[in-house]
């Protein structure tokens, strides 16, 4: 995508979603509870998908 790698771009989601998950838990951020749990599941499944192209892309 526009001649960056995948896996940088997922790399970078999950910095901000690491940043946000972080800002909202220590109440920084104010947001529901719902939310931060939806941004928590949502970090789960980037930083895997990161992790296995990372690992993929490694390894192939």
């Amino acid at each position: 995508m526009f001649g960056v790698n995948i896996i940088l771009w997922l790399g970078v989601i999950n910095l901000f979603l690491v940043l946000f998950q972080l800002l909202s838990g220590l109440k920084i951020l104010k947001v529901k509870y719902k939310t931060h749990k939806r941004m928590g599941i949502l970090l789960f499944f980037t930083a895997f998908i990161h992790g296995i192209y990372a690992i993929v892309s490694y390894y192939i």
